[in-house]
């Protein structure tokens, strides 16, 4: 490795360790664009998906029909970018590394790093828990993830698994899958289903098939994993299956986050295991 690539993988590996709020500066300013696994460990990550107001009512109705992969812990006024239950100088234009904006009802989309110049007043935003909140208890546990260990996406599926639909909203499950030999699989079930407003225990162990899945080297959103023979494969409903049913839906727009790269909120995950009613901000 280069002095020059160490130097960024060292500067990389310090913003991780940043407070929530320091760390959605540091995203603001364009010093952080990578995925936010392992990032501000015990805090409360979050998946984005933000609509017009006129869709709103039917998306929440879709994320109340559907809470293991569609958990609420943030919902914004029409047009206001700021969430304040869910972080002090927060700004949802800004403060994710990377979005995706899907226009014109097409299933396409475009990545840009910034929402404000295309921001309206019409738009609401929702997020969404995710399962990156949990990884912290995996890693007090002593059990490896190596996605975080090699500052890679997890891996994410397209599955067979069916949401329940909402007006214009349906379509499959997205899944994430970590791989864990047979005893830490057991305890990663365990911790993960204390966080219910981070997808809680797994929606499915072990044949890919089942699910829907015909290749895990193939994953559709994310990195590829790479599995040992005596791993099994793990699967948690995961916050990207908002974007399936967005393009189901085919609103004029749509805005979510690229998929790993989280918006990072001041609540603390452990705090927020059961409700929101009991959530505590971390130290900013």
């Amino acid at each position: 490795m280069s002095g020059i690539a160490k130097t960024q993988s060292h500067a990389a590996s310090d913003l991780r360790s940043l407070s929530p709020a320091d760390l959605r500066r540091a995203i603001r300013a364009g010093d952080f664009r990578d995925p936010t696994a392992g990032c501000a460990a015990g805090s409360l990550q979050g998946n984005l998906a933000i609509l017009p107001s006129a869709l709103a009512d039917d998306f929440l109705r879709y994320c109340l029909r559907n809470p293991k992969p569609c958990p609420v812990i943030g919902l914004s006024e029409p047009g206001d970018p700021t969430i304040p239950a869910l972080g002090r100088d927060l700004d949802i234009r800004t403060d994710i590394g990377a979005y995706r904006i899907f226009e014109g009802g097409s299933d396409g989309y475009r990545s840009v790093a910034d929402l404000g110049p295309i921001w309206r007043d019409d738009l609401v935003s929702f997020v969404l828990g995710c399962s990156f909140s949990f990884e912290a208890a995996i890693l007090r546990a002593g059990i490896a993830l190596p996605h975080i260990a090699n500052r890679c996406n997890v891996a994410m599926y397209v599955t067979s698994l069916m949401t329940q639909p909402s007006g214009p909203f349906s379509g499959p499950m997205v899944v994430s899958m970590r791989a864990f030999r047979a005893a830490d699989a057991i305890q990663a079930v365990l911790l993960s289903d204390r966080y219910r407003l981070a997808h809680g225990a797994p929606v499915h162990i072990g044949d890919p098939a089942e699910i829907g899945i015909a290749d895990l080297s193939k994953p559709d959103f994310g990195d590829a994993p790479m599995l040992q023979p005596d791993e099994i494969p793990v699967f948690w409903a995961c916050g990207v299956t908002p974007q399936m049913a967005i393009r189901t839906a085919r609103p004029d727009i749509a805005i979510t986050h690229e998929p790993g790269h989280m918006l990072v909120t001041d609540l603390s995950a452990d705090a927020a295991e059961f409700s929101l009613g009991s959530a505590r901000q971390l130290s900013t």
